[in-house]
């Protein structure tokens, strides 16, 4: 009978590892401003898209600014599909393909993770401090989202 050591234990995980790195997920380099894209639905001014853009983009855009690490992996994979579940839950790039409806919905969404301060999370502010709301901020996309959702009530139905 043979006998695992820690050394063949070691070596086994350290092989994993380094097999892993050949092994990369698709990163979400896409187009944040597209035909389709939030602004091109309801009026975002130049501080809001800043915001959006320090604090939203990188989980709910077609286009995220990955760390160095996301080359290090399970870490890149592990941020990818934190990527791919914020862009399925909200795509500001992909706005304008939501049914009105869906997009009064998720202006709704939009209000109420800002109010509750689920939005940006935590996980995320905790390594990327510049991405949290100041009171201000959250104050200037809430009102946003508002007029947002009042001006998208009153466009005609299709």
């Amino acid at each position: 009978m043979k006998y695992i050591t820690k050394k063949s234990i070691l070596l086994t995980v350290a092989s994993i590892f380094v097999l892993l790195q050949l092994v990369r997920p698709q990163m979400n380099n896409g187009e944040i401003k597209s035909s389709l894209h939030i602004s091109n639905i309801v009026y975002v001014s130049d501080t809001i898209e800043s915001v959006l853009q320090k604090s939203c983009y990188d989980c709910h855009s077609n286009q995220t600014n990955y760390p160095w690490y996301t080359q290090v992996q399970p870490i890149g994979f592990w941020l990818n599909h934190h990527v791919d579940e914020g862009k399925s839950e909200l795509n500001f790039s992909m706005f304008g393909a939501y049914k009105k409806k869906k997009q009064l919905h998720k202006l709704d969404e939009c209000i109420e993770m800002i109010e509750e301060d689920e939005m940006p999370l935590e996980s995320y502010t905790f390594i990327h401090q510049k991405a949290k709301l100041t009171a201000a901020e959250k104050l200037l996309l809430v009102r946003w989202a508002k007029e947002s959702k009042n001006h998208l009530i009153g466009l005609k139905t299709e």
